[in-house]
């Protein structure tokens, strides 16, 4: 049994160092990229808009709007938002967990050379939940509301793509933040 158990746990350590020797080939590739984007942050004015983006993207935007629908378009607006609610619930989930497998560390922890123009809601980058929720709801409402979509795509664009130019996040970061998010919505259209 023993011989199995150390057999198992060295498969799992080689598998987890060839993991980590590609995730390190992505960042190295990706690296150029960020950097470019990430010297939008240079600038006061950009940085600040980006910066108040990913705020909004911290949830407060998606809770105004999930609370705001019912009140804005009465009763049918109700089941949209209470299943916006549950897909924002299972998008947290499924993130939290593609963190804890990928444990990506932030472009601006693995590269002295990107700057951090924001605090990071916590260490690993892959995916963004930022995007993935904002692609998420985003998606949901415009289907449900279509004249929002002039305020929402816009917003949820900022926040996208604040994480690569605040540092926070490597481009293909927010692609896959943003699959996830897409996924979530087709999920919460078929529920709604």
């Amino acid at each position: 049994m023993a011989l199995t158990c150390a057999g198992s746990n060295l498969f799992t350590r080689m598998k987890a160092t060839a993991f980590n020797a590609f995730m390190a080939r992505v960042d190295a590739a990706e690296y150029g990229l960020c950097r470019r984007l990430n010297r939008g942050a240079d600038f006061a004015p950009t940085r600040r808009v980006f910066q108040l983006a990913s705020r909004l993207g911290n949830g407060l935007i998606w809770y105004v709007l999930i609370l705001s629908l019912p009140l804005l378009y009465g009763a049918p607006a109700a089941r949209p938002a209470i299943v916006m609610a549950g897909t924002g619930a299972l998008g947290v989930a499924v993130y939290a967990l593609l963190k804890r497998v990928f444990v990506r560390e932030r472009p601006f922890i693995t590269h002295a050379a990107i700057s951090r123009a924001a605090v990071p809601l916590d260490r690993y980058s892959f995916p963004s939940g930022h995007t993935l929720h904002a692609v998420s709801f985003t998606w949901q409402v415009c289907a449900h509301f279509p004249e929002l979509a002039w305020v929402l795509v816009p917003v949820a664009l900022l926040i996208a793509g604040s994480r690569v130019v605040l540092g926070l996040h490597y481009p293909s970061d927010v692609l896959a933040g943003a699959a996830v998010g897409a996924g979530l919505a087709q999920l919460g259209l078929s529920l709604a």
